[in-house]
């Protein structure tokens, strides 16, 4: 059943982007009619569309998917290309172990499942210990802590499990591939662990979304599907990370699955990410009522914690959302209007649970989708913004919020050109730790070309929560 096929009833608007029945008449006509009734990629409750901005977004959405899914082979094998390259060399002590090893034949193959085998975006930043001067009690520590998960998020299970149980000295609870009803496939990531580093029964369980995968083309149509959903008394909600977290076809979210809506002999086994969070969520605290756990990610993660927090409060979670300490969001796209913005804030308010977003310099993913009449999307919540020197402030919206301005434009080059030079002396100002690696300064040569692309890497993000000033982090924000 295609989602146009499904019974949307369960929202009380919608409109529905379906990059499947792409045909380039109707591509064209969606440009210039505002009739999109008539077209069958365009599934919504409005028969026209008067504003030209908002269809060609749309336009826009439907041809970036197309181009997308007609790659994702090519682009999968490009990734799994590059970072075999990057194992070798690291795996072999660099271009020149790897030269010398070519010649006498011994060298070093990486194993992709292997514990020190590391993703693309995990060539970024290598960093695998926690800040020892962060402790437990200071304000930092749950959002240092959770940005390390996040990143450790896009590793696979070997490795984050050896990250977890022996650096880290905590209890690793599993990594899991969840179901997405409406790309039937397996393309949502997140893994559960345990702080256990915590003084007498308390413990906090920590809850990472992965976020977008640079070479999975599923990952990014998630990102680039503008289609949304309005809930009654909720507001609209981005379409596509909604399915990543585990909307239901023609159900919405149902407070619980039937065993029939849940398996099929051709799909035995597949599991949905709210749902099963929620239930490992719901056995782990009632084994010891003092624990509590944050939900966090980073890129697509982030949207997809927030919206975590936001389907328990659809359900009534009590126990749950009396329990969750926190949600912190890393270089989060914006997830719905303002109306949703307003919902959150109150429920939020409601059961005390603190809610960051994180933004550093000119990350181009927190300032999409659009904030503008044509998509009507906003971030809420505590914002706390970073520069290039890791100065912080708290702001209700970061600067040049949809990143697209000349003057904006010039600026964020300089920035840009200001972050290649420090990538050379952050070391002398912070230690050793900070220390940039060959990949990722020549990474932030891009942001030269497409400014705050290098900004959204984990690394500054790592750098933000370590180097923030405590108060920042603090519950009365």
């Amino acid at each position: 059943m295609s989602q146009m096929e499904c019974d949307k009833r369960f929202s009380s608007d919608y409109m529905l982007l379906n990059h499947e029945e792409l045909s380039l008449s109707d591509l064209f006509r969606l440009l210039f009619s505002s009739d999109v009734e008539k077209r069958k990629m365009v599934d919504s409750k409005e028969n026209k569309e008067e504003s030209f901005e908002r269809r060609w977004l749309m336009f826009v959405s439907i041809v970036v998917q197309k181009t997308l899914q007609f790659f994702s082979r090519p682009l999968a094998l490009v990734g799994s290309c590059v970072e075999m390259w990057l194992g070798l060399l690291s795996s072999n002590g660099g271009f020149g172990g790897l030269l010398l090893n070519v010649l006498t034949g011994k060298v070093v193959v990486p194993d992709k499942e292997s514990a020190t085998f590391v993703s693309f975006i995990g060539n970024f930043d290598k960093r695998t210990e926690l800040d020892k001067s962060i402790e437990i009690g200071d304000p930092r520590y749950n959002a240092a802590l959770a940005m390390m998960a996040a990143k450790a998020s896009y590793e696979n299970p070997i490795y984050i499990q050896t990250i977890v149980n022996n650096h880290w000295q905590m209890e690793f609870l599993g990594s899991f591939d969840f179901w997405n009803e409406y790309q039937n496939k397996a393309t949502t990531q997140a893994f559960l662990m345990r702080d256990t580093t915590q003084p007498g029964e308390a413990e906090t369980i920590v809850v990472s979304f992965r976020g977008t995968e640079p070479f999975d083309a599923d990952a990014w149509c998630s990102d680039f599907d503008i289609s949304w959903y309005e809930f009654p008394g909720v507001g609209r909600v981005h379409g596509g990370f909604m399915k990543a977290l585990g909307l239901q076809k023609s159900l919405g979210w149902p407070n619980t699955l039937q065993q029939q809506e849940t398996h099929s002999s051709a799909r035995p086994n597949y599991k949905f990410a709210y749902y099963e969070i929620r239930e490992m969520l719901r056995e782990l605290m009632g084994r010891n009522d003092r624990a509590k756990y944050v939900v966090t990610g980073h890129s697509l993660g982030g949207a997809l914690a927030v919206l975590f927090a936001a389907v328990l409060t659809f359900h009534g979670e009590e126990m749950l959302l009396e329990r969750m300490e926190g949600i912190y969001a890393f270089g989060q796209p914006r997830v719905g209007d303002e109306k949703f913005g307003v919902y959150m804030k109150r429920k939020l308010d409601e059961y005390g649970i603190r809610y960051y977003r994180f933004v550093y310099g000119y990350d181009i993913v927190t300032r999409l989708p659009y904030d503008n009449s044509a998509l009507m999307f906003k971030h809420f919540g505590t914002c706390i913004y970073f520069d290039r020197n890791y100065q912080a402030q708290v702001v209700v919206e970061e600067p040049n919020k949809n990143y697209f301005s000349l003057m904006g434009t010039l600026t964020m080059i300089w920035n840009a050109m200001m972050e290649i030079i420090r990538s050379f002396t952050i070391c002398r100002s912070h230690g050793e730790e900070y220390r940039e690696g060959w990949f990722m300064r020549l990474f932030r040569i891009m942001g030269l070309l497409i400014p705050g692309i290098p900004a959204h890497c984990p690394q500054d993000y790592v750098n933000s929560t370590r180097l923030g000033p405590p108060h920042l982090f603090s519950s009365s924000l």
